[in-house]
């Protein structure tokens, strides 16, 4: 017998009840886990605490062995379109310290676990709009709702694009259709991203969660070792876009963040700019 014990690893009912606030946790017998983000049980209003609770939700979902396949999406009719009117009250009391804290550090971890720290298959949900969209389009299989759009709002907020979504956008989209949507905060719906090659599928919202689990029930035919193994070849590309980009992205969007020396994020300045989103408009800033 070993002279020591394994680590205890994480058990569902305990960081389901642990990540609450941030997550509605439920898994089936198989192993196959959803996690709905939510804000008071509506859609996500982004906060330093709720960005910090990704990265530490995947972290946890990737420790505990009895967890086969991530859903990952967000709740009602937005996937993440709101700013927590308190949010970043944290940021601007120190900036120089949450810059760091929740941007920097929160931020890279919550990209870079999402693709090596989940040994399992993922499925990304885009369950409405939503901006940090890379979080349900850099998961192995990406479906979205037909009324979705996606669209980034850093630019038109005075913040530089390099958090994460510069490296899925360019994965994605490719240089120029990426620096496109970059510059002018595109508003791309569910039918051009489906034929850019962003989402795998488009369904009516009330049809996604079923759709997943059908995908889901696909992958489990396999068995977990064949399963845990293809994530590792289908993940390549993203591996080598957090290693060459991520880092230096978010080093950039810091540098100018600080230098400016005030918080760029704030309910006013997205919704602003999220405005033409609910007008239909394709942008900010044609008539």
């Amino acid at each position: 017998m070993s002279l020591q014990n394994f680590v205890p690893t994480p058990k569902f009912q305990d960081y389901k009840e642990a990540f609450k606030n941030h997550y509605k946790l439920e898994r089936r017998a198989d192993g196959v886990i959803v996690a709905q983000a939510h804000t008071l049980g509506g859609p996500v209003q982004l906060s330093v605490e709720n960005h910090r609770a990704v990265g530490q939700l995947l972290k946890t979902v990737g420790a505990d062995p009895e967890n086969e396949i991530l859903i990952y999406t967000g709740s009602g009719d937005e996937f993440q379109f709101q700013i927590d009117p308190e949010g970043f009250k944290l940021e601007q009391e120190d900036l120089a310290y949450w810059a760091y804290e929740y941007a920097y550090k929160d931020g890279r971890i919550n990209a870079a676990s999402l693709v090596n720290d989940l040994e399992i298959p993922t499925i990304g949900i885009m369950n409405g709009h939503g901006f940090h969209s890379e979080l349900a389009l850099m998961c192995d299989i990406t479906i979205c709702a037909d009324d979705a759009v996606i669209f980034d709002p850093h630019y038109d907020t005075g913040a530089v694009p390099g958090d994460g979504i510069h490296s899925c956008f360019q994965e994605l989209l490719g240089v120029k259709r990426a620096a496109y949507a970059l510059l002018t905060g595109q508003a791309i719906d569910a039918k051009k991203a489906l034929e850019y090659g962003m989402v795998n599928e488009i369904w009516p919202r009330e049809k996604l969660l079923e759709r997943a689990y059908t995908l889901a029930d696909h992958i489990m035919t396999q068995p977990r070792t064949t399963r845990r193994l293809t994530t590792q070849i289908v993940r390549r590309p993203w591996k080598k876009q957090i290693v060459d980009s991520l880092d230096g992205g978010f080093g950039i969007q810091m540098f100018s963040h600080l230098s400016k020396k005030k918080a760029t994020h704030g309910r006013g300045h997205v919704g602003s700019v999220t405005d033409y989103v609910k007008k239909g408009k394709l942008n900010n800033f044609d008539k």
